[in-house]
């Protein structure tokens, strides 16, 4: 079917033409218009943005000379910054900006071209002030302004990267750029870019780091209109290192081969933003005391990452891969800002060969099972949810599932070496206190079935109810943990067994860190799914090492120190007493009256031990406190106590206990075991006195302590 022609008539086609005509010749004429005065338009907005930036930032900002250089870039010279009442924030001798035309008539300013020549960047900081304090200067708020819309984070997240990528020029070429930071003129810090240039979408730059220390680069391609980066950061020669005021300023050592960064495509992806891409790194090295007390290092780490950004959410999405050797997780972490925070993590490693797995650990952070060689397969599964509106819900599931796991060869420790006898040094403040022997061959050694159900019944209660039926880990106290810490603000309540404190403190170092607290937990998997240790061995061992007061360690010791008794010889009272010291062991002698009696804030603990042991059939029901008021001190030990008039807050002395004075303090520090446990043979004794008739409160016994401390350090102690 031929549709019909249509015949215009030459007048209109004449009239047609004029107006077009008459429209361009507009339109030239107002360009034209513009271009003659387009140098006064750039005088008067360059005058504006100097003001604006005075009143709302107090800079100081002057431009020797300003113009266009061609049809859509401008050229100024010997720029300066200068913040109120500081030094020198930024100098530019010579820099051209161009911006492309067609996106502008949009209100997108792109850059197309960057040309600098000789600049400074200089940060200085002078005790509290610095020169960047204008940033945190607040805008005036417009008065008249009641708008209450709120952005989405996705769309913020979109503007957000379009405005650094649309600063990314087509073209660039940066000379003896110097980024410089002062402190108090005792440090510093520089990266003097030489060159920096993007031609045709590569980026190429050299960086000198404090001068010749080292020179960095930063290689790669970029196009910002297809959204894509991929750039690495590498020296010459050498290491990437962090510089060594970074490194004293955070404590921190870090060095890596290369760090490679992409991005991949950024886009909506329904109401959500998704940016992908990936990082990886190869050869990283870091030092940090919190980490780790050796140096961890990561030989080659790669993350694939797929990011949305929601409404009110920010979130790692599950199709991410971590890539760690031969071993692979995706893990999937979600922050919610509202209506009321919340936090989810999952992590999800499928079924892969075990030893794979081990071989990816990063060297250091696992000290005592580097070399170990294994069999079989494993997988790992993690779930974590916190609504922080309602904590006491918290979710927590970790499960590590073996299939076909033994274990061929030890790594650098045997974890069956508690099978045998073996010597435990235990350690303060970092330094070893003794060596004990924990065998038959240590006259304190208790076995077992020579320790009375009355003290193991009451710590097995008070510490780890489930020891004989869990595997190592109980979540149900993780999840209290984690909404009892989260709820107080700080660390009240841990999540620990009986089997994590006894690897804590036979198999590793006495350091707080996050390595050490990761090879506990793989440990104890260790020996409690492949059975390396009974548990009736690991309870022996556990009753023979744990701390009991001040250098008094193991059950034997404790039993003989407190009451001069064997500990098959402990009461329901004595064994209850002695399970509650466990937790703050160095605060014991402060829970009694000076005629060796129990204060009286111990009896509710005392009731509510001896009423769950008593529930469970442990120990017969009893309404006078489970032998509360049978609880005697051994005489040799009153004389250090504190006199009752002495208000000690039960609170500091549970909660605080490295602050609190060692109550033979006053006595030789040579006096060896027998001595401290039977009570010395001298007559002179000094004992510990105090003004009767005056109660000290919890403000004036800290002041005490500061004042003691603060002795020391003057005389060198």
């Amino acid at each position: 079917m031929q549709l019909p022609k249509i015949k215009i008539p030459k007048k209109y086609l004449k009239v047609g033409a004029w107006v077009l005509g008459v429209f361009l010749l507009l339109l030239i004429s107002l360009g034209a218009i513009a271009y003659s005065k387009r140098e006064a338009l750039l005088k008067k907005m360059i005058a504006k943005a100097i003001a604006k930036a005075d009143k709302d930032y107090g800079l100081d900002v002057k431009i020797g000379s300003a113009g266009f250089s061609g049809l859509s870039a401008v050229r100024m010279t010997n720029i300066s910054v200068v913040p109120k009442d500081r030094d020198t924030l930024s100098t530019i001798n010579d820099i051209t900006v161009g911006v492309k035309l067609f996106p502008l008539l949009f209100g997108n300013v792109k850059l197309s071209e960057i040309n600098l020549d000789r600049g400074k960047l200089n940060i200085v900081l002078r005790d509290s002030l610095t020169n960047l304090d204008f940033i945190l200067k607040r805008k005036k708020k417009d008065s008249t302004s009641t708008s209450s819309n709120k952005v989405a984070l996705s769309d913020l997240a979109n503007n957000l990267l379009n405005e650094v990528l649309y600063k990314i020029p087509d073209d660039m070429e940066i000379k003896n750029f110097m980024m410089q930071l002062n402190d108090n003129d005792t440090a510093s810090l520089s990266f003097l870019t030489t060159s920096a240039t993007i031609d045709g979408g590569e980026l190429k730059s050299n960086i000198l780091v404090n001068d010749t220390v080292a020179t960095w680069h930063v290689n790669g391609k970029v196009k910002p209109g297809k959204k894509q980066l991929d750039v690495m950061l590498f020296a010459d020669g050498k290491k990437v290192e962090l510089p060594s005021y970074l490194e004293k300023k955070l404590h921190t050592k870090i060095s890596f081969d290369t760090v490679r960064t992409e991005m991949k495509d950024a886009d909506y992806s329904g109401d959500n933003y998704k940016i992908s891409g990936s990082w990886g790194i190869k050869n990283l090295l870091i030092n940090q005391k919190r980490i780790s007390g050796a140096d961890v290092i990561v030989p080659d780490a790669k993350v694939d990452a797929d990011m949305l950004i929601g409404e009110n959410f920010v979130c790692l999405d599950s199709t991410s891969t971590i890539y760690l050797k031969n071993a692979t997780v995706h893990p999937y972490l979600k922050y919610t800002l509202s209506p009321n925070k919340i936090y989810e993590m999952k992590v999800n490693a499928t079924e892969q060969d075990a030893q794979a797995i081990f071989e990816s650990f990063p060297l250091g952070l696992f000290e005592s099972l580097e070399g170990m060689q294994v069999s079989g397969k494993l997988k790992y599964n993690l779930d974590f949810y916190l609504d922080t509106s309602m904590p006491d819900s918290v979710r927590f599931n970790s499960t590590l599932t073996p299939t076909n796991f033994k274990i061929l060869k030890w790594g650098k420790t045997d974890l069956q070496k508690i099978n045998s006898p073996f010597v435990y040094t235990p350690y303060e403040y970092g330094k070893p206190m003794r060596d004990i022997m924990i065998g038959p061959s240590n006259p304190n050694f208790t076995r077992l079935e020579d320790i009375s159900f009355n003290f193991r019944n009451a710590l097995l209660t008070s510490e780890d109810p489930s020891f004989f039926r869990h595997k190592g880990f109980v979540e149900e106290s993780i999840r209290k943990s984690i909404a009892v810490n989260f709820k107080e603000k700080r660390f009240k309540r841990g999540g620990s067994t009986i089997s994590m404190q006894l690897v804590k403190n036979v198999f590793l170092s006495r350091q707080k860190t996050l390595a050490r607290k990761a090879e506990e937990i793989l440990i104890v998997w260790l020996i409690e799914n492949n059975k390396l240790i009974s548990k009736q061995r690991m309870l022996e061992v556990y009753f023979n090492i744990i701390e009991m007061g001040p250098n008094v360690y193991g059950i034997g010791e404790a039993s003989h120190y407190y009451f001069s008794k064997s500990p098959s010889e402990l009461s329901v009272g004595e064994g209850i007493f002695l399970a509650n010291i466990v937790p703050k062991p160095k605060a014991a002698l402060y829970k009694f009256m000076s005629d060796g009696s129990l204060k009286e804030y111990l009896f509710p603990y005392f009731n509510f031990i001896g009423n769950t042991m008593a529930k469970r059939g442990l120990t017969p029901a009893d309404t006078s406190g489970y032998g509360f008021y049978g609880v005697r001190l051994r005489e040799g030990l009153r004389q250090y106590l504190l006199p009752d008039s002495a208000a000690i807050d039960t609170s500091s002395v549970d909660m605080d206990e490295d602050l609190l004075p060692t109550p033979e303090a006053t006595q030789e520090k040579s006096r060896n075991l027998i001595e401290r446990i039977f009570g010395s043979s001298k007559k002179d004794t000094v004992k510990v006195q105090a003004k009767t008739d005056t109660v000290k409160t919890k403000k004036q016994l800290r002041q005490e302590r500061r004042e003691e401390r603060r002795k020391k350090k003057e005389n060198g102690g």
